[in-house]
């Protein structure tokens, strides 16, 4: 079998959350509407006589983009007409841009080793101070083991052709068993930002950290939920194949469409690498077009020749003058730039000693991160003032662990989203702090975040109210080991055979006998010091 690289370069769309849509003033639903046809106006409708009127805000929401991706913006710009024709399209062409978009050059890194992206771009650099100085209550600030994990991993430079700007189409409708089509217009006009990719793409991985780190991107900015599943996010794959010794470009290029997740971008692609080299190595010829992903039965699907950009006959949109923009506005758009994924993982691995594992699932989403940062800051004040004896490491862990596993958990199994918390940044952090400071047990704590996410309580009321406070007395304790050493002789005789097991067995008895109330720490003490006499 002959060795085939691959070249793969995508095309993004993201549908911007604006107030109202591309080109008139009609409420952007962004196609989720729960009717159809109920946010249209005859500008989105292609009625003739009606002008379009750019949105400002899309122009600045992809602007915004282009900027965190490293892109030149071009000061001058231009929307054009694509010309062709489909039923979902009203005025029988749309509004994109073609030689002058928003955003020029540009490039995003993705970390191949782990989904942490460690080097900085430009638009996150700004927003970084390079000496991010050590937190005050006592938090690690030495170089951390995610920092360290963080300059081993390998990292990938992707190009970013272009970011343009256009309008969506409508969306057709097939009932089932009928003999004709609908055509609901509430997604016709809605902003569509359109990103393309450099061929630099290798495999179905990269791809998929490409996509995934974009969504994030778009979700920091605000500029979009990005959401695949709804249609909000939709990616293109252009691959091809060539020998070794042949050109990068020399393979004939293939389009995938309809893939509806990231996952499916990595499926999709590695579908394709095999179907292409299996063509090519029977001696025949990869035919250029466009084809579609079945999810089902996981295999890419012919749909029809690919068009070139002629095929458009692209012209300068004659209803809207040319855009100018000076260097200044790009100075203030890049101001309102927030500190970005990149920017903050690194932080966090500095400032807080955190392991890259936990950063990444820390900064995966905003509203997360914000989270965890109000916590921490209140810990910092709870540590400052003595009201946590604990070790600021152990304070830190306890934190994160429980954020991570527990909270997470919680979120999950109701299909709630941090912003629909009831558990306060201060109530989490007394109940961290009172786990830190050994005043209830793992078990307990667990039990009175139960609590909280339901009723949004005070941690110090509910340990209260439910008795769970920790049973210190080494006399009550000593009681307990007893009694559950002489229920349970044969497991004594298994521990000192060796079988390390039969103490964790006489260990859950004693929290058993204590109602999960016992220090397990001194209750181990007490019950290696029993055996051994």
């Amino acid at each position: 079998m002959t060795k085939y690289i691959p070249v793969i370069g995508m095309e993004v769309h993201v549908e911007l959350k604006t107030k109202s849509k591309m080109f008139c003033g009609c409420k952007n639903g962004l196609g989720q509407e729960s009717a159809p046809n109920i946010h249209i106006c005859p500008v989105c409708t292609g009625q003739p006589g009606t002008l379009p009127v750019p949105n400002q805000q899309a122009i600045e929401f992809v602007q915004l983009a282009g900027l965190a991706l490293n892109c030149e913006l071009n000061l001058k710009s231009k929307f054009d007409r694509k010309n062709y024709f489909y039923p979902d399209l009203p005025k029988g062409y749309q509004i994109s841009q073609y030689d002058q978009p928003l955003c020029g050059l540009g490039y995003m890194n993705i970390a191949l080793q782990s989904a942490l992206t460690p080097a900085l771009s430009q638009g996150e650099r700004g927003t970084l101070d390079s000496s991010i100085a050590p937190h005050q209550s006592g938090l690690p600030d030495s170089f951390s083991q995610g920092e360290k994990q963080m300059s081993n991993n390998t990292i990938k430079k992707i190009g970013i052709t272009r970011i343009h700007l256009e309008e969506d189409t409508g969306k057709l409708v097939h009932p089932t068993g009928a003999s004709y089509t609908l055509v609901d217009f509430n997604r016709a006009c809605v902003p569509l930002m359109e990103l393309v990719t450099e061929p630099d793409l290798e495999n179905g991985e990269q791809a998929r950290l490409f996509c995934t780190k974009l969504q994030q991107i778009c979700r920091y900015l605000g500029i979009s939920d990005a959401d695949m599943e709804k249609g909000n996010m939709r990616c293109e794959v252009n691959l091809s194949l060539h020998k070794e010794n042949e050109e990068k470009l020399s393979g004939t290029k293939v389009e995938v469409k309809n893939i509806n997740s990231f996952r499916y971008v990595e499926k999709a692609i590695n579908y394709e690498i095999e179907r292409q080299t299996k063509v090519l190595d029977d001696g025949e010829k990869v035919v250029q077009e466009t084809r579609g992903w079945d999810s089902v039965k996981n295999v890419t699907v012919s749909q029809r020749k690919k068009e070139s950009a002629h095929d458009y006959r692209y012209f300068p949109e004659p209803d809207i003058p040319p855009m100018e923009f000076s260097q200044s506005y790009v100075e203030k758009l890049r101001l309102k730039l927030p500190e970005l994924p990149a920017a903050k993982e690194k932080r966090f691995a500095k400032e807080y000693g955190l392991k890259i594992d936990d950063v990444t699932v820390l900064t995966a989403a905003q509203d997360l991160a914000e989270y965890f940062e109000d916590i921490m800051s209140e810990l910092r004040e709870k540590m400052a003032s003595h009201e946590i004896e604990a070790s600021a490491e152990k304070v830190t862990k306890l934190a994160v662990n429980y954020l991570i596993s527990e909270l997470r958990k919680h979120l999950a199994e109701n299909k709630h989203d941090v912003r629909d918390l009831k558990i306060s940044q201060e109530n989490y952090a007394e109940l961290i702090g009172i786990v830190a400071d050994g005043k209830i047990n793992s078990s307990a704590a667990q039990t009175v975040l139960k609590e909280m996410y339901h009723t949004g309580g005070d941690p110090s009321q509910i340990i209260e109210e439910k008795n769970l406070g920790q049973m210190e007395d080494a006399g009550e304790l000593e009681n307990a080991v007893e009694k559950v050493l002489a229920d349970n002789q044969k497991s004594v005789e298994d521990f000192k055979a060796g079988k390390e097991n039969a103490l964790k067995f006489l260990m859950g008895q004693v929290m058993k006998e204590t109602g999960g109330k016992a220090n397990p720490q001194v209750v181990l003490e007490i019950l290696k010091k029993k055996i051994s006499n």
